[in-house]
């Protein structure tokens, strides 16, 4: 069975930026699906409600990012509407009940990582961890 994950981080590798409440965490998140499953099922609904909601085109594909879905921006805009927000809630949260995926997800305290580890960074900490890690399905 072939599998895609999808790996996307929330925060950045600045250990300058550590003492900051607000930048003090990096968080790397892996969504694990079947290929198959992706293809035929996830992938068609994820289209499905980008054309009802925002009109996707191929030459301009819409793709969601979490910030500009809450703040209503750029294609998103038409969630302004508390009728359609409301709606395409709804319909988000059915489909993430319905569809079969795996999550996994890693938080990295940075100014922890600091405080211990002075020379590296985070970055390098991490392409460290990438070779000490083998995942087996």
């Amino acid at each position: 069975m072939q599998y895609r994950m999808y790996v996307d981080e929330v925060g950045n590798a600045d250990l300058g930026s550590s003492d900051n409440p607000n930048h003090r965490f990096l968080s790397l998140t892996g969504v694990i699906v079947q290929l198959q499953s992706e293809a035929r099922v996830i992938h068609a609904d994820m289209e499905a409600i980008k054309t009802e909601f925002f009109g996707g085109h191929p030459d301009e594909p819409v793709v969601f990012h979490r910030k500009d879905i809450l703040n209503a921006q750029k294609a998103f805009r038409p969630l302004m509407d508390p009728d359609v927000r409301n709606r395409f809630d709804a319909q988000i949260l059915e489909k993430l009940r319905s569809w079969t995926y795996t999550v996994i997800s890693v938080c990295i305290d940075k100014k922890a990582h600091k405080e211990r580890y002075a020379v590296r960074n985070v970055s390098m900490t991490l392409r460290h961890l990438r070779h000490k890690i083998t995942v087996v399905w």
